[in-house]
């Protein structure tokens, strides 16, 4: 029964409303309670309806509507249900609370508003004003546009919200885009260093900040006016053919953004192309390279910060006031956004010049007028389309117990085979079945280590995409490929796609079941293979669709053995380079809805199908999916995310550092890059000797990196990327390749138990600095380290010819250089060395760091000892974790742990008794210590000896430092 509970002078009046569960019931400025929370009837503003429903000790849901109705559709991401128990309910001064034990909130009888505190008193969220709702339609169907906006002027630290490419870690005062695309990954879950995080749930375009969208410079919808020379509205152009000036003009705005706006270029200024160089195409024709030259004066109506996007491809720099401010270059088929800011003075112009290198490229210049201050500085999710403000405020005691409470809500991240951890080999492509295996057995050979060889997309006929089935001209025999990579120890990752020729006959069973999107064929769009072959994706929010793409897999592919699921295009990109109307328009309209509304889920649904249908078909072996997009809750179906068709550039290796830091903040633990970046500039697939040296030094930095990612993966366009192709045998590139390949399966004790605690203790790999020193404020806004686990803290070098660069150690704890065992104090940026053969890394004191023997691959069983290498100075504990690697009995309790604790008080090492077994457990085990010493540097030994030995059967053992 419900309890209806309202100011005095309204409860005569509202007597007959107290039996009705409806919210419409309820007079302005009521609230009833509910088997699950609270609903508040507002006295004023736009919601109408504001429930809260208890998900835990530290969650809680608040959805708001502009009308009664709180029957929403089911969530795609959180499969929670909220509890019945464990909270209580009270109103004082117009003001109702629901309280469990480790938060209250909040709301406003007068407004709505929602407040949450947490159990020690501190104010961690706080609704700024009622939610607002815009009434919007896509394709006919009636929706919300919806924004609320939190803790305005707030100063904590925001991380979170997926994978996004432009340098930006910690998000206060940011602008974020949540839309899905090749190299961006939508994941609405944001994590504050006050120990919350929010869970928006809505599968449409959501913007982080600046609600408005932005706009095309001189488009009018901001206050920015664009004049010319001689201050005529516009920009002036110039198209340039060589050296030749071919067109001048005056454009009201710089926008060749899509492939509809290819049709705007000048005829006049037309020329074949080949990537940016002067020389001749592949019919033998003279090829002119063309630049465009914008230049024009921009003039503010407002003093601030105004924010630009600049959406290019190419070469591009951007010129203000004769500053250079931007420079980069991507590849032509992925365009996509570059960020920069200018504090502009009203009435005040400034002179910009754009120069660009187009060759069939993109470019628009985007721009969003300044917020105060106050409302720069706070939190605010917009949504395009959804049907109520749906949140979910997350508590927590750290930010790994936030992150804990989103996985609650949304799935465990469920464990991953131990070969995944190891090093993954790819090219794009392998095109033979001969290539594939032969780079197994060149490993195999040079004794360099390798868990993974991965067959990229075209393995079928060319006019057979989504056949699931091998070119038997080039791949004979897939079945004995797959036997022959089995038998080096090494597993076989294929590629598969959402996409399908309409003449396949999986494209047909599928159509027959309604399960395919139309639009692209109806659009007569043909991709870019040979002479181009109309195309579309198949429809995963349709539950028919799931089972038969799964078991059109498993019929054509599985059953040969593949042990891994390479799931590229996932956003979906069923065609490159189109608008985002375009884009939601042709993913649809789905089984449930609009791809519009939809709009970012696609990868969830359609990753959870593959998921099921793995564990269905076999039971015992953890699925491994890698997936090129993302959404809250991938991280229960067995998914890991990589970062995209990525240039091959310092700046691109740069960004995937706060990248990869703030997905995986984001919830989501395993995430991986192609090292050496995808897509190369033609100075580089050419081999020019003057560029060579960059190119290599560029990919060994990638590469160490790489070692210390989540998962270890090598992989791009020409040239070949494998060890001995990429670096000359003997050369000190390929020697410190070969030493951090080592140095990975070195570490896999510890690496390894990491990867575990993502699933046994909700842990994360890839931690951003504020995570495990959330009160050193300093390390918030680093965007360029993080931390690989509880001991390392990683340093990556994006720099050309850099040998030394800026570290920030984070303050209350000392560190010790990895290498050196030198010590250094935290709380202070120092100058560390940074050899062409190293990267700069370092460990916190108190750390135990297992390093075990020499491996090929995890497949091996090593019978060497553990070197336990103890950082003394603080107290410290590691639980070695240990299991099959392979199979999900780790869920049945089959695997186990080995307590380890350090005590810098009395200098003792205690090795506890093993927790648990598990069939194969290795019974006895050599440990050896070796301490490390403020004051004392002692380099690193892999095989040295330890100060002390033990053979260690499961009991405890004590071992303590002489001194």
């Amino acid at each position: 029964m419900t309890i209806v509970q309202i100011r005095p002078a309204l409860r005569l009046a509202l007597a007959a409303a107290l039996a009705a569960t409806s919210a419409q019931a309820l007079a302005a400025g009521s609230w009833r309670k509910t088997d699950t929370g609270i609903v508040v009837t507002p006295e004023r503003g736009g919601e109408k309806a504001v429930r809260l429903q208890v998900y835990g000790d530290s969650i809680v849901r608040v959805t708001a509507v502009p009308s009664g109705d709180l029957d929403l559709p089911a969530s795609l991401m959180v499969t929670a249900t909220p509890q019945t128990r464990g909270f209580a309910v009270s109103e004082q001064d117009g003001v109702v609370t629901l309280t469990t034990e480790k938060v209250r909130a909040s709301v406003s009888l007068a407004d709505g508003n929602v407040t949450f505190i947490d159990a020690g008193g501190q104010v961690d969220l706080a609704e700024t004003a009622p939610g607002s709702f815009a009434p919007v339609t896509v394709e006919g169907s009636k929706y919300l546009a919806t924004r609320q906006q939190f803790n305005r002027n707030t100063d904590e630290g925001l991380f979170g919200l997926g994978q996004h490419q432009n340098g930006q870690m910690n998000y206060n005062g940011e602008d974020v885009e949540l839309a899905q695309h090749n190299m961006d990954i939508a994941v609405p879950f944001l994590v504050s260093t006050r120990n919350y995080g929010i869970l928006w749930d809505n599968n449409s375009i959501t913007r982080f900040g600046n609600p408005k969208p932005y706009s095309l410079v001189g488009e009018g919808k901001t206050g920015l006016k664009v004049t010319d020379a001689q201050g005529r509205p516009g920009w002036t152009a110039q198209y340039f053919l060589g050296d030749r000036l071919a067109v001048s003009q005056t454009e009201a705005t710089i926008n060749y953004q899509y492939i509809k706006d290819q049709a705007k270029w000048p005829a006049a200024a037309k020329a074949q192309t080949v990537a940016a160089t002067s020389g001749q195409n592949t019919a033998g024709n003279a090829v002119q390279t063309q630049r465009v030259i914008w230049t024009g004066r921009i003039t503010p109506d407002k003093s601030g910060l105004h924010r630009f996007r600049l959406y290019s491809s190419s070469y591009v720099k951007v010129f203000v006031d004769g500053k250079q401010v931007l420079e980069r270059w991507r590849q032509n088929w992925n365009p996509w956004y570059h960020n920069f800011d200018l504090e502009l003075a009203a009435g005040r112009p400034a002179d910009v010049r754009i120069e660009w290198e187009p060759n069939a490229g993109y470019i628009a210049l985007l721009h969003n007028d300044p917020l105060p201050e106050a409302d720069r500085r706070s939190i605010s999710f917009a949504s395009e389309a959804g049907h109520a403000i749906d949140y979910y405020y997350v508590g927590g005691q750290d930010m790994d117990g936030v992150i804990a409470g989103y996985r609650q809500l949304t799935g465990k991240a469920v464990m991953m085979p131990k070969w995944a951890y190891g090093f993954w080999q790819s090219r794009q492509r392998y095109n033979t079945q001969a290539e594939v295996v032969g780079v197994v057995e060149e490993y195999r050979k040079r004794g360099l280590p390798l868990d993974n060889i991965v067959q990229d997309w075209f393995y079928w006929r060319e006019d057979d995409w989504g056949s699931h089935e091998f070119d038997p001209t080039r791949f004979p025999d897939p079945k004995g490929m797959i036997d022959r990579i089995h038998a080096l120890n090494a597993r076989f990752m294929i590629s598969v796609w959402p996409k399908f020729y309409p003449t396949t006959d999986n494209y047909k069973e599928l159509a027959k079941a309604g399960a395919v999107y139309t639009r692209n064929l109806e659009a007569k769009e043909k991709d870019w293979v040979g002479p181009g072959y109309l195309n579309t994706d198949y429809d995963p929010y349709n539950p028919k669709g799931r089972a038969i793409y799964w078991r059109q897999m498993k019929e054509r592919l599985a059953v040969l053995g593949v042990d891994a699921w390479w799931m590229d295009a996932t956003e979906p990109d069923i065609h490159s380079n189109l608008s985002i109307e375009e884009r939601a328009y042709r993913m649809g309209p789905t089984a449930i809805g609009p791809g519009g509304a939809l709009f970012n889920s696609f990868p969830l649904v359609h990753g959870e199908g593959v998921y099921k249908g793995l564990i269905e078909y076999r039971p015992d072996v953890r699925p491994f999916i890698l997936t090129r997009s993302g959404f809250a809750g991938t991280q229960r179906t067995g998914s890991a995310l990589w970062s995209g068709d990525v240039a091959s550039r310092w700046d691109d290796l740069k960004d995937q550092i706060s990248a990869g830091v703030n997905l995986s903040m984001a919830g989501v633990p395993n995430w991986t890059h192609d090292i050496g970046g995808f897509a190369l500039e033609d100075r580089y697939t050419k081999q020019d000797p003057a560029h060579l040296d960059e190119w290599r030094e560029l990919n060994l930095r990638w590469f160490q990196f790489g070692a210390f990612s989540p998962l270890f993966r090598s992989h791009g366009e020409a040239p070949k990327r494998e060890i001995y192709e990429i670096a000359p045998a003997g050369s000190a590139m390929y020697r410190s390749m070969e030493w951090y390949d080592k140095l990975r399966y070195r570490l896999m004790p510890y690496i390894y138990t990491v990867a575990a605690d993502t699933f046994h203790k909700d842990g994360t790999i890839m931690r951003g600095l504020a995570m495990d020193f959330p009160s050193d404020r300093a390390g918030w806004n680093v965007n360029d380290q993080y931390l690989f686990g509880p001991s390392f803290l990683v340093a990556p070098v994006t720099a050309f010819k850099a040998r030394e660069r800026q570290v920030y150690l984070p303050a209350g704890t000392s560190w010790y250089d990895f290498y050196s065992g030198r010590s250094e104090t935290g709380g202070r940026t120092i100058r560390a060395d940074a050899p062409y053969e190293r990267m700069p890394l370092y460990v916190r004191a108190g750390a135990i760091v297992p390093i075990g023997p020499e491996m090929q691959s995890t497949a091996e069983k090593p019978t060497g000892p553990v070197t336990l290498n103890v950082y003394t100075g603080a107290d410290g504990s590691f639980s070695l974790y240990e299991d099959d690697g392979v199979s999900r009995q780790y869920l049945n309790g089959a695997f186990a742990r080995i307590p380890i604790r350090y005590n810098e008080r009395t200098g003792t090492l205690t090795i506890g008794a093993r927790e648990g077994s598990f069939p194969g457990m290795q019974q006895s085990r050599t440990f050896r210590i070796r301490w490390m010493r403020p004051g004392k540097a002692r380099p690193l030994e892999l095989d040295g000896a330890g100060d002390a030995t033990i053979t260690y059967t499961g009991a405890q053992q004590v071992v303590t430092l002489k001194k």
